[in-house]
């Protein structure tokens, strides 16, 4: 009787136990624009020395719809210097009801090893509920002991959009003795010091941050809520230590990791000397062992240990005639070395539009290896892991940015080449004839520049010609058409950036529409802009316009006879400070001529100027559908 008086009494208290994370409980200011709200986050790091750094991350959310589903599972890498020691979760229903936890069971183990790399010491644990009620709450919670601590991550509270912030905080915990570098964004205040017996503690702490709405062509993250990066003064890596309060610093520990993997295989050294000995301008030697790089090497990405920051050595390139960016780009600066050259081995933030760069702090930014070779007059750089790029030329991938110079006495920011509107070209010449019918059979012959040849570029060196035309296909903005012939031809020497050139034969089934004896056509055939902002009076983030081009189209179509024009649009002339838009069509005999310029400016501009920007899309968006109405002469 006794007994079941007490489980009766454990089952009440049970039931009457306040629920976790009811979603009645969260402030009504953080539902609006919200996909998903961070209920708690808690950062916590405890370094207690070089080659042990201990830290926790508890994160709680709750999930209110199925847009929200993305943030609904957990992963965390390991490798020889990341040891996950605890992983935990729970799910609950939206009254704050625990319905399961997670088993170990249930957790995913498995290579971190991506399709870009061949061998990665990387693995990956992860695990999802896979609940579809909405809103429903997870809650994870992984420990990990690192071994390495030359990296430290940044603490992004919200980072992404839709996604509100209720709680989150993060702790630093390091010897009372050592200097931990923090940089703040959006951040207000600076964060709690608390002294301890032989540490100190550093607390920052941030409550009920609203949703943002996604703002298209936004800047980075730090620009728009809150960030605080960490950086080591001092730290360890495998065998290695370092200093990184400086740019300085880290370029020498960079340079300590290079050193003695530079000497190359003495048949590699004779080769140097019959390209280059009877060669007597330095860029033409640059030009030449580039290519001959290109020709024996392929790109393979290998990231074991600290191979994911030091470089295979030259004579292991040489001998398996691959290699990472690291790898490759060490060999390149070895062979340049051998034929008397001097360069840089050089740490790079790649990737599209990845242009931003924390310049004022040192900090570990970087994914990416390219090669700079100092000239008298200007500089060549060398993009390594491509086989077809020529040399002196970066694209999209890597240039208009910081990058860190590793010298032969420290660390130096510099910037990679910007290419300006006048280099980024599409020039388009399109001839056309119109029949009775309104199918258009025409010829297009155009000159495309620097960035915006890359993609170009991309095509016909990465896939078959049959895969070339279904990705053309899809490119184009028609109805109904056939390319009965393309043709692409590059320049890859051509100063001060590469080009191609595209040649392209089609048809258009019913390009022309026809209304009793009118006659419509849009003059506008191949380059109708598809960008359309929508307006936003609540815009917050500043603008950002990463790429300058110019695109210049001159359109020829003859029309059947017996036409004259009844309705042809007036010349549209813009000039902001975005860039610079003409258009302009006439009618002669069964002629019709179109021209259109539209010039794009690269920069950074205020939220406000977003209406603007929004009315400039619009106006083009418009002109470039402008029709051409003609109507048929009496007999």
């Amino acid at each position: 009787m006794r007994l079941t008086a007490i489980l009766l009494l454990c089952s009440i208290t049970a039931f009457a136990a306040d629920p976790q994370y009811p979603v009645s409980a969260i402030p009504e200011t953080l539902l609006k624009n919200a996909d998903v709200v961070q209920r708690v986050e808690e950062v916590t790091m405890k370094l207690n020395d070089l080659r042990d750094m201990r830290v926790t991350h508890k994160v709680v959310l709750t999930i209110l719809n199925e847009k929200g589903d993305k943030y609904s599972g957990f992963s965390s890498w390991y490798d020889k210097y990341r040891e996950i020691t605890g992983f935990r979760g729970a799910l609950y229903d939206a009254s704050g009801k625990q319905l399961r936890k997670l088993k170990q069971s249930e957790v995913s183990d498995r290579s971190g090893v991506s399709d870009n790399n061949l061998i990665d010491d990387s693995r990956i644990k992860s695990h999802d509920f896979y609940y579809k009620v909405y809103p429903y709450t997870i809650e994870y919670e992984v420990e990990t002991r690192y071994r390495s601590t030359a990296g430290f991550r940044p603490w992004t509270p919200q980072g992404m959009d839709n996604y509100a912030v209720e709680h989150s905080r993060l702790s630093v915990t390091v010897p009372a003795e050592y200097d931990l570098r923090y940089k703040q964004f959006n951040y207000n205040g600076q964060p709690v010091q608390l002294p301890g017996k032989g540490d100190k503690t550093f607390v920052w702490e941030v409550k009920n941050i609203p949703a943002q709405k996604e703002e298209p062509l936004a800047g980075p993250w730090r620009t728009r809520s809150v960030m605080v990066y960490l950086a080591p003064s001092d730290f360890a890596f495998g065998d290695y230590t370092g200093k990184m309060s400086t740019w300085d610093d880290f370029g020498k520990f960079q340079r300590t990791l290079n050193e003695g993997r530079d000497v190359l295989p003495d048949n590699i050294k004779t080769t140097v000397h019959q390209l280059t000995g009877n060669v007597q301008d330095p860029r033409e030697k640059i030009r030449l062992l580039y290519e001959y790089m290109q020709q024996n090497t392929r790109y393979i990405s290998i990231q074991l240990g600290i191979g994911g920051w030091q470089p295979f050595d030259a004579a292991y390139v040489a001998a398996k005639r691959y290699g990472d960016c690291k790898a490759l780009s060490n060999y390149m600066y070895s062979l340049l070395k051998e034929a008397g050259i001097r360069s840089h081995y050089t740490l790079v933030k790649a990737g599209e539009g990845e242009t931003d760069l924390i310049e004022d702090f040192a900090v570990d930014q970087f994914n990416h290896i390219i090669l700079c070779v100092p000239m008298a007059k200007d500089t060549v750089w060398l993009e390594c892991t491509n086989q077809t790029m020529p040399a002196g030329y970066l694209g999209d991938f890597t240039n208009d940015r910081p990058v860190l110079l590793v010298t032969e006495t420290g660390g130096k920011l510099v910037r990679t080449p910007s290419y300006s509107l006048e280099q980024n070209l599409q020039l388009r010449s399109l001839k056309a004839v119109l029949d009775e019918n309104g199918n258009l059979t025409a010829t297009s012959a155009t000159r495309l520049t620097g960035l915006q040849q890359d993609w170009y570029h991309a095509l016909i060196t990465s896939v078959s010609a049959e895969k070339q035309l279904e990705i053309l296909k899809e490119k184009l903005n028609l109805p109904s058409y056939d390319i009965r012939k393309f043709h692409y031809t590059p320049h890859p020497q051509a100063r001060p950036v590469p080009e191609m050139t595209e040649d392209l034969e089609l048809t258009v089934t019913n390009y022309a529409t026809f209304s009793g004896k009118r006659l419509f056509i849009v003059p506008n055939v191949l380059n109708r802009n598809t960008t359309k902002l929508t307006q936003d009076d609540t815009r917050k983030s500043d603008i950002w316009l990463r790429t300058a081009s110019r695109d210049v189209d001159t359109v020829e179509i003859t029309i059947p006879n017996g036409y004259t024009p009844e309705s042809v649009f007036q010349p549209v002339t813009l000039e902001t400070r975005f860039g610079k838009y003409q258009a302009s069509v006439k009618v002669e005999g069964n002629r019709i001529t179109y021209i259109r310029t539209c010039e794009l400016k690269a920069g950074q501009y205020p939220a406000k100027d977003y209406q603007a920007l929004e009315e400039f899309f619009a106006t083009i968006y418009k002109t470039d559908r402008n029709r051409v109405i003609l109507v048929k002469k009496e007999a």
